[in-house]
């Protein structure tokens, strides 16, 4: 069964603007099915065909006038030689809806676009499922804790009984499917990322050495990125161990949240988090088999955070916003907010708690905020399991996730 995704509006309203529409996003987050389903009338190339792509390879121009547009053309980071004919087709015949294209890798292939299609190209990126989309919520804003986003999404609340099954079972649409093993998916998804997206970006000689340090990253989603520590435990320099979390990142693998500082806050730490961009991909590679265990597990905390920064990463990205303004706070007198969102230079300072028994001490940490000189904080939001929106103090509410 089809899920409707969120981002379908944006893919519409940009194929009406732009020659050509780029969606991008992780290995099976389900951008061809989007495409398809939303573009069902016209023709779709794959460049998983070794034919097509050979064809594609030896004479792109050919192959592009071979073939009437719109068009859909599939896997096309396989074939960057078709980026500059693209550009001549659009520049000759100057229509926009032409060319949708997909893509898994996007370093590359944003490098391709941004060099040949400047100004030609809608670029969106896809995520695996939200929680919106699961429980068919009709509400597309991005989360922002203030009064106005509160009062609309209120009008669109349902409840999540079952929000730990989502957490471990993970975002990969064809999971939405109860009857797909969880287990054997995942072990087929870290196969095929290896052996076919890694392989064609750069040369991987020890693929359980690579394997490992997946995992040992896993098992740090929602810390400070500590290379030499990962290198340590894994038997490889610092310098691998960031060149493989650069390929996790291109990948869609994992997000890497930067700290928020500036020229003022001279006690800040300046290292990133990671986190994973699939909790169920998580507890795979850390063994988290059944909900319950992972409910009840030592890593439950992390991985509940991962799950709902993810969830916020989501309302931005489906809203087409590629470049979300979340950031972190740590100093050096271990005063920490787990997220900070920045909108129109005020800051909104967000804390996540696994807990159902919201606190104050929890938000010791917000006002560090109101010492950055020029910066206006705004509301604040403990995001838990609580059950009700309530206010914690005048600037700060404890919030439900079904807000989000």
């Amino acid at each position: 069964m089809y899920i409707d995704r969120h981002i379908s509006s944006k893919v519409k309203e940009y194929s009406k603007q732009f020659p050509s529409l780029i969606i991008t996003g992780p290995r099976q987050v389900g951008k061809t099915t989007l495409l398809k389903h939303i573009n069902n009338d016209i023709e779709y190339l794959t460049f998983d065909d070794p034919i097509l792509k050979q064809h594609a390879k030896e004479d792109s121009n050919l192959f592009l006038k071979t073939y009437d547009f719109p068009i859909i053309l599939d896997e096309v980071q396989y074939v960057p030689e078709l980026f500059p004919y693209i550009k001549m087709r659009i520049d000759t015949i100057q229509e926009n809806n032409m060319y949708l294209m997909t893509g898994s890798q996007s370093f590359e292939l944003m490098k391709n676009a941004n060099e040949s299609l400047a100004g030609r190209v809608a670029i969106l990126e896809l995520s695996g499922l939200s929680l919106r989309e699961l429980y068919n919520i009709d509400f597309h804003s991005a989360f922002i804790p203030s009064i106005e986003y509160f009062s609309e999404r209120k009008r669109k609340l349902k409840s999540y009984d079952d929000l730990w099954y989502w957490i471990h079972r993970g975002s990969m649409p064809r999971l939405n499917d109860k009857d797909i093993d969880w287990e054997l998916y995942y072990s087929s998804y870290v196969k095929t990322y290896i052996e076919r997206d890694l392989r064609s970006l750069v040369d991987i000689s020890n693929e359980i050495t690579f394997l490992n340090f997946m995992t040992a990253l896993a098992a740090r989603t929602g810390e400070m990125l500590n290379y030499s520590q990962i290198a340590s435990d894994i038997g490889i320099s610092v310098d691998t161990a960031k060149r493989w979390t650069s390929l996790l990142k291109t990948s869609g693998i994992i997000y890497i949240m930067q700290p928020y500082y500036n020229n003022v806050l001279t006690r800040v730490v300046k290292t990133p988090k990671v986190y994973f961009t699939d909790t169920g991909l998580v507890c795979y590679l850390t063994r988290w088999l059944t909900p319950e265990t992972l409910r009840n597990g030592a890593k439950a905390g992390n991985i509940f955070e991962t799950f709902i920064v993810n969830e916020i990463i989501k309302s931005y990205k489906n809203a087409g916003i590629t470049n979300v303004p979340l950031y972190y706070y740590r100093d050096k007198d271990k005063k920490e907010i787990d997220i900070i969102i920045e909108v129109n230079g005020v800051l909104h300072p967000v804390e996540i708690k696994m807990s159902a028994s919201p606190t104050k001490s929890m938000i010791k940490s917000f006002n560090v905020l109101d010492s950055i000189p020029g910066i206006k904080r705004g509301l604040g939001a403990v995001i838990c399991q609580y059950d009700s929106l309530f206010y914690l103090e005048e600037e700060v509410v404890v919030l439900p996730i079904n807000y989000i």
